[in-house]
């Protein structure tokens, strides 16, 4: 048997709460144009598409979306990231790396804000937007599970949301590190699912007021 389960680990089910949003973590064009050395994963690929369908759905039953990327002004303002490639210059303000891709992004429905460290939630305006629209249950997608989209379930889970993964809509510049993170987050903090799964929950939400 398992060592985690035969502790406990992952034995209990969170589910869905009464009020959901979905967080869009860092589906930028420096991580999904093939053209930069940081986008030319498939695995994002497949995350972002997947992404595409989640919103479109969460779209049509008025379910609040919020969506970040990553930006500086200049190295200063960096934190001591190990990444060589952040350092270019391509994820400084105003680069095209830095604009959110166009599949996922909706500026006038879906609030699109700039972050400076891996999680949503750290030091950004997401916390007060989630109070405002009353949320109790997180669906966070994106990129990289090994790194942003982990820190932001992470923190999810800190501030007492109900966190639901789509294991579709998340990606990584490599396919092991995506499944070793959700492993062990879904063992923790998070229900990882099936894209399906909220699809129907969503089917199941009343259609959006006129």
């Amino acid at each position: 048997m398992d060592k985690f389960a035969e502790a406990g680990y992952g034995q209990q089910r969170i589910g869905f709460g009464e009020r959901c949003a979905v967080l869009i973590v860092d589906l930028q064009q420096g991580f999904t144009d093939a053209s930069n050395p940081l986008g030319r994963s498939p695995h994002v690929q497949r995350a972002v598409e997947n992404t595409a369908i989640l919103v479109a759905a969460a779209k049509h039953k008025g379910v609040p979306i919020a969506s970040c990327r990553v930006a500086w002004q200049s190295a200063d303002d960096m934190g001591f990231w190990k990444i060589s490639t952040l350092y270019d210059g391509s994820f400084f303000h105003g680069h095209p790396c830095t604009e959110l891709d166009p599949r996922i992004s909706d500026p006038e429905y879906i609030f699109e804000f700039t972050k400076t460290a891996p999680s949503i939630f750290f030091r950004t305006p997401l916390p007060t937007w989630l109070t405002k629209h009353r949320i109790d249950t997180t669906i966070i997608t994106g990129c990289t599970t090994s790194g942003c989209v982990r820190a932001s379930i992470v923190d999810s889970f800190s501030f007492g949301y109900r966190t639901i993964v789509p294991e579709e809509c998340c990606g990584d510049q490599d396919e092991q590190p995506h499944w070793d993170n959700l492993r062990d987050v879904g063992r923790r903090y998070a229900d990882v699912v099936k894209l399906q799964d909220v699809l129907e929950h969503f089917e199941q939400l009343p259609a959006r007021a006129a």
